[in-house]
């Protein structure tokens, strides 16, 4: 089977911008109504649901992105970094905040971008996890 990697790529964005707005308070209407299905929408990405990919190990997640193309590295880490920190302030396990922080670090690296938005939420469970 063929995967369309634009339509895999505009669904991580699309995840991205949602998650984006959750975080910082401001989701939409729509957004709200729509109620994010992050098992969906993980295996439309990811071919295995968001449970799954929670129990890998962060190296094993770092291993499925290896995978994809290297130009796409930084979308799916910004991503990843999203759905963990959403699942951390929803849940406040520190897994989860490891696995936001690490992803997130990992987007600023690849990406060579700084984005303070980004920084100041690693700030978040860097301080739980010390």
């Amino acid at each position: 089977m063929i995967q369309d990697k634009d339509f895999t790529l505009r669904l991580i964005r699309q995840l991205t911008q949602a998650l984006e707005k959750l975080l910082l308070g401001k989701p939409e209407e729509s957004l709200m109504q729509k109620e994010l299905d992050f098992d969906s929408l993980m295996k439309d990405i990811f071919k295995i649901d968001f449970k799954e990919l929670a129990s890998k190990s962060e190296e094993e997640i770092i291993e499925i992105v290896k995978l994809r193309e290297p130009k796409d590295h930084a979308d799916y880490y910004e991503m990843l970094g999203n759905v963990f920190m959403f699942h951390y302030r929803l849940e406040g396990t520190k897994d989860f905040a490891d696995k936001a922080k690490t992803f997130y670090e990992l987007y600023l690296q690849t990406s060579g971008i700084f984005a303070l938005p980004i920084i100041n939420r690693i700030n978040e469970p860097k301080a739980v996890l010390n």
